[in-house]
């Protein structure tokens, strides 16, 4: 029998894919199932990048490419990265990847040794953790409270570091949470990292989705020291609707970004040619579907805090999110209580039931960390959003001591 690694071992289980597989069979059976799971845009990519890509393989343009990205790509992205971040990086020190997911773990690989402690605000995107143990790290987490806004803040970052630690996984805009730091607050975090020399992978892929009047800012545009300790994460998959398309890159000091391209090289090689000059389009070419797209979740975002707020009424509560698009709605009046027969223990249950009973897909808290919450995404119609929660509330009626 063959055995399976300690390393992988060590890795949980994703639960957001098993509730995924769930509501996918209650939807094949003919069930109109409401899915707040999902963690992307209900958009089609915009046609303009469809049509790059079409015209890449009309030309031919399937073979091999650089390991590190194809150079037209790199230099759109190092652009970007100067018009809209002012961050100077030359297209060397840019790495495309599979996806920023890929970028994040060919981060952790390059940077972090067997024990390395890692910060990691909490609640925080799930694979975080699980990148940090494969790679051999220790996550270490810090705790962003409902009552703050779900922000951790300098001192707090502060207090958790040891001789051990050597990272903070920073995310603003957050996935799950969707709090955004404000320059003035990621400005006083910079300095602990700088004080302690800590690494810090600053993962940016929602930054486009902000809203409110919230702004970005990226922690490498606070100084240059700040620069040469931070590697960029971002790609095309939530502000260009190309999640199926796997395409992110990192932006990282030189001797960082070599490192990584010597390890791409020998483990995936490049992201398929056709995906990066759809990219290339992405990012230089016609990008109003993607405001009307960020004003289509702006809308949504509003219309979904109204009846969030209504939703006060029966035990719920929630934090405005100003980014990305999910919220996480307080949930834990409801533990304890009793629906059908069966105990809701925590966000697990109860977003099985919601999917069994109400068939109302949810993101359950505890798979992020915050075990008081489920997380819900706006990103489709107002008219599942209104009904999803209508069902939500009518579950919460129907509880019991």
């Amino acid at each position: 029998m063959i055995k399976i690694s300690d390393r992988v071992k060590a890795i949980a289980p994703s639960m957001t894919l098993a509730m995924s597989a769930r509501a996918n069979e209650l939807k094949a059976a003919g069930e109109r199932v409401i899915n707040f799971g999902i963690g992307e845009p209900d958009f089609n990519t915009p046609a303009n990048i469809v049509k790059a890509a079409k015209d890449a393989l009309d030309k031919g343009y399937t073979k091999y490419v650089s390991a590190s990205g194809l150079p037209a790509l790199k230099k759109a992205i190092a652009k970007k990265l100067k018009e809209e971040n002012n961050l100077d990086y030359d297209p060397s020190q840019i790495i495309v990847s599979n996806g920023a997911k890929h970028s994040i773990f060919n981060a952790v690989f390059a940077t972090i040794n067997e024990g390395d402690e890692v910060l990691i605000p909490k609640p925080y995107w799930l694979t975080y953790p699980e990148i940090v143990k494969a790679c051999g790290g220790v996550p270490v987490y810090v705790m962003a409270t409902y009552r703050h806004g779900y922000k951790v803040t300098a001192s707090q970052i502060e207090n958790m570091i040891t001789p051990k630690t050597k990272m903070l996984i920073f995310n603003s805009p957050c996935n799950p949470t969707g709090a955004v730091y404000t320059e003035a607050e990621i400005r006083k975090i910079a300095d602990v990292c700088e004080r302690y020399n800590l690494t810090v992978i600053s993962d940016e892929i929602y930054e486009k989705l902000i809203y409110g009047g919230e702004t970005h800012f990226s922690i490498a545009a606070v100084s240059p020291a700040m620069k040469e300790q931070t590697i960029v994460i971002n790609g095309v998959s939530k502000s260009y609707a190309m999640t199926g398309w796997r395409l992110g890159y990192l932006a990282a000091p030189e001797h960082v970004a070599k490192a990584i391209s010597s390890f791409q090289s020998h483990s995936t090689s490049n992201v398929n040619t056709m995906t990066q000059y759809a990219a290339v389009e992405a990012l230089s070419g016609d990008n109003k579907p993607m405001r009307e797209m960020v004003e289509t979740f702006g809308k949504r975002r509003e219309f979904m805090i109204n009846k969030l707020e209504e939703m006060k009424t029966y035990g719920f509560d929630f934090v405005k999110p100003d980014g990305a698009f999910y919220a996480m709605l307080l949930c834990d009046n409801l533990y304890g209580r009793f629906y059908r027969g069966r105990k809701i223990r925590g966000s697990a249950d109860l977003s099985e039931m919601l999917l069994e009973h109400k068939k109302v897909a949810t993101t359950p808290g505890v798979v992020f960390g915050d075990d008081d919450f489920i997380r819900i995404s706006y990103a489709l119609s107002e008219e599942d959003i209104s009904e999803g929660l209508e069902r939500i509330i009518e579950f919460a009626k129907e509880t019991e001591e």
